[in-house]
């Protein structure tokens, strides 16, 4: 992790904020768990972060092997549920440099692939994954809020990451190099859960382009305050807020 962005998953601060992201829904894990083949199951998760895939795939199939490069997030993600399970393995290094033999029958990765390096990446899984065996790629999104927009403004007044591009989409671009080939796509229906406005707020602390470590306390309290103004209407009378999100599983062969 070289840039200041990727380095920030480095921090407790964002570990810890990770915990606060949305759950995927129970119907990826029941794709995931369609899509391992051969036996015994084993799974191999790419950028496991605090084991959002990891932790409730490992109560599915035999072995999963979480790979993550940053020792806070492994970290947080021993110490919550399911995270010391005996058949769950943390592995604290670069996918790029994995040593592990495999054979997997399934590999994962959520938000992690744009961090990589793409023919490192692709050489270690052409290494390690069976025969037949695919790339799940997983991305969530929150569904039709209606302070989307707004949201957007503010993020952008914050985001330490002002060239990101909304339209650009990872799994295409993988096909488009010619990293794998798509074979499947699955949107879930919106799931909703509730959160406290506080947490919701801290989750966008997870990510990379709004770390509090890299911003000013200043700064970082403006964009708290925005964004509590702008979910206020939105909120219910024990202080949560009702939010749907969908998921979509991205699987190809390599």
């Amino acid at each position: 992790m070289s840039s200041p962005l990727a380095a920030s998953f480095q921090h407790t601060g964002v570990a810890a904020a990770y915990a606060h992201r949305p759950p995927y829904p129970a119907a990826v894990f029941d794709l995931l768990a369609d899509l391992v083949t051969g036996s015994p199951r084993t799974v191999l998760d790419l950028g496991a972060g605090e084991g959002a895939l990891a932790r409730p795939l490992a109560s599915r199939v035999d072995r999963v092997d979480a790979v993550e490069i940053s020792a806070a997030m492994v970290a947080a993600g021993r110490a919550r549920p399911g995270g010391d399970r005996s058949n769950l393995f943390w592995h604290v290094t670069a996918v790029e440099s994995l040593a592990l033999p495999g054979p997997y029958g399934l590999a994962t990765a959520g938000a992690s692939l744009h961090w990589m390096d793409w023919p490192q990446t692709f050489a270690v899984l052409r290494r390690v994954l069976a025969p037949g065996a695919v790339l799940a790629v997983v991305e969530q999104s929150y569904h039709r809020l209606p302070w989307h927009d707004g949201l957007l403004e503010v993020i952008a007044r914050h985001s330490r990451n002002q060239s990101y591009d909304r339209g650009f989409s990872l799994v295409d671009e993988l096909a488009r190099r010619g990293h794998w080939r798509i074979i499947g796509r699955h949107e879930t229906p919106p799931t909703e859960f509730s959160q406290a406005v506080g947490a919701y707020i801290e989750q966008f602390h997870s990510t990379s382009s709004l770390a509090r470590e890299l911003m000013p306390a200043a700064e970082a309290l403006a964009f708290d305050t925005a964004v509590e103004a702008l979910v206020s209407d939105y909120q219910r009378p024990d202080g949560t807020l009702a939010l749907p999100t969908t998921a979509t599983v991205v699987w190809g062969t390599l």
